[in-house]
């Protein structure tokens, strides 16, 4: 059994990449987590428990710049246009160690930085899996925004009537909406954002301790007042990113911050070799975790 974590500077941050696998010499696969702003290396126990790709992969598990137990000024240094250099800079260290083309995983945001990434990197790489890729910031704030003010009944329709109305470009707003969301079956189906957040606590404190964990969650409200104004103005049909290996997307139709309409267009609109597509009728915003069979079953057949 392989797993190590490493030490990489990154276009001068310091960040960290865990990498484990049942055995020498399996395939890469980088995970590239969603947020912004998510932490990585306290979920690694939750995917190896649920997707269990060590056993077909070298799996690395990338902590995002300003990420997790990092310092502050690398929270402070964070942009889009950086995360995507350090994902392609991250990239070429693990092909390098390697000597394969990588499959990157991204979910959520990560999802679409990876196909930013790709679009540079496609010598190193296999395919990109994108588990629900954030596509278009207005359409996608527009899509929930309707969803959360059709809800009626009791606790839920007065915390809506609270939430202001997109877009969000501060934190408070967007972890507000989150919550709703989450409680509402979206993020992941039956869990609510109490379940999910104790479980990450739990988590966090397992991976980072106690300290570590107050820096965490610092960082999340850091990096979040860093990228929300960038990411508000998102939109990949105007801008496709020109992909030069296979995209295999990944939707879940629980997930009202995805438009029905998405999951068709965004192939469509972005230029690759190859490209399928699967939308999970039981299945919210985080696929790989409701459906691990389905994003497990992709990647060994790549």
């Amino acid at each position: 059994m392989i797993d190590k974590t490493v030490a990489l500077n990154v276009n001068g941050s310091a960040q960290r990449l865990r990498m484990c696998g049942a055995r020498p010499g399996l395939p890469p696969l980088l995970v590239v987590q969603g947020g912004p702003a998510l932490p990585l290396l306290h979920e690694v126990p939750k995917f190896q428990r649920l997707l269990n790709l060590e056993d077909d992969f070298l799996v690395g598990y990338w902590e995002q710049r300003g990420c997790g137990d990092a310092p502050r000024g690398d929270a402070e240094s964070v942009s889009w246009a950086q995360q995507i250099d350090d994902l392609r800079t991250v990239l070429r260290w693990f092909h390098g160690e390697t000597r394969r083309p990588v499959i990157l995983l991204g979910i959520s945001i990560g999802g679409t930085l990876s196909l930013r990434a790709a679009e540079h990197e496609g010598d190193r790489l296999k395919a990109v899996i994108a588990v629900s890729p954030d596509t278009n910031t207005a359409e996608s704030d527009a899509a929930a925004d309707a969803f959360l003010r059709n809800q009626t009944g009791g606790a839920f329709a007065r915390r809506i009537a609270k939430l202001p109305p997109p877009p969000y470009v501060k934190a408070g707003a967007f972890q507000d909406r989150t919550r709703l969301l989450a409680d509402l079956g979206t993020i992941e189906r039956g869990r609510t954002f109490g379940a999910l957040l104790r479980e990450m606590l739990a988590a966090m404190i397992r991976a980072y301790g106690i300290g570590g964990t107050v820096r965490a969650l610092r960082n999340v409200n850091v990096v979040l007042r860093r990228m929300l104004p960038e990411i508000v103005s998102l939109d990949l049909f105007a801008n496709p990113p020109r992909v030069m290996v296979p995209v295999h997307y990944v939707f879940g139709d629980l997930d009202a911050a995805t438009p029905g309409s998405f999951p068709d267009r965004l192939p469509a609109a972005i230029a690759a070799p190859a490209s399928t597509m699967i939308r999970l009728p039981d299945a919210g915003h985080m696929a790989h975790f409701d459906r691990p069979d389905v994003i497990r079953s992709i990647a060994t057949r790549l």
